[in-house]
């Protein structure tokens, strides 16, 4: 199933209902991207205040690990050519009721110093040289019109044969929090299936496939689906 798509009108995100037979527990997933047009994030915003609780990602507190791998994102809006901007939705001002099973800064840097020295070379090695290169690049173009933003909820052969240092980043990264949001929706499941809900789950498309296969193991599955214009081409 495709998360995230890139075609020739441009880049864009699949917002997913997925239902329990029998359930009135009904969860709308949002995969998001750290940058996007306007447009975008006023959608989700739309949609939103249509639903009854929000699952949100963010990990809590400040993180020095965290900051420096999100320079990469954080420099494109500063090109104002772009048309795009960061995540600016005001969840806590929604007025709706709001659940962020994620990491804490504190546990996330710590996460980090328990990678391997290599690991965490590669890591910032990284982030600064991708962040200078998105001054120097249209990261509009070179970023979110490229077909390496795709994502689905099927195993890549990147994934299959990634080293050791990245499969323990993509731990850290991906693994650990994919099991907090998921534990999360499972006691929504067990405590408030009854109910006619609609729980918005709000998190990095990168988390989309762990969620599905969580929710899949509780049988939830997709009942529908449709686009929201990420980035035009």
């Amino acid at each position: 199933m495709q998360i995230i798509e890139n075609s020739i009108v441009g880049t864009r995100s699949a917002v997913l209902r997925v239902r329990r037979r029998g359930s009135g527990l009904e969860f709308v997933i949002f995969p998001m991207l750290h940058v996007a047009m306007p447009s975008f994030y006023a959608e989700v915003t739309r949609r939103l205040r249509e639903c009854d609780l929000i699952v949100v990602e963010g990990v809590d507190g400040e993180s020095v690990a965290g900051s420096l791998l999100t320079m990469t994102y954080q420099v494109i809006p500063l090109d104002t050519d772009s048309g795009l901007v960061e995540d600016n939705i005001p969840y806590a001002d929604l007025g709706i009721p709001l659940i962020t099973p994620d990491l804490t800064g504190e546990e996330f840097d710590q996460g980090v110093q328990q990678l391997s020295l290599k690991t965490r070379v590669l890591m910032f090695g990284v982030a600064p040289i991708a962040a200078a290169a998105m001054n120097l690049f249209n990261a509009r173009e070179r970023l979110l019109l490229s077909r390496d933003i795709e994502v689905n909820d099927l195993p890549t052969a990147a994934e299959e044969l990634e080293s050791d240092e990245m499969g323990s980043f993509r731990g850290l990264l991906l693994g650990r929090r994919d099991e907090l949001v998921v534990a999360a929706l499972t006691d929504l499941v067990d405590e408030r299936s009854t109910e006619d809900l609609q729980v918005a789950v709000v998190y990095g498309a990168a988390h989309v496939p762990g969620i599905l296969t969580g929710l899949g193991k509780l049988d939830y599955r997709v009942v529908g689906a449709d686009w929201i214009t990420v980035v035009a081409a």
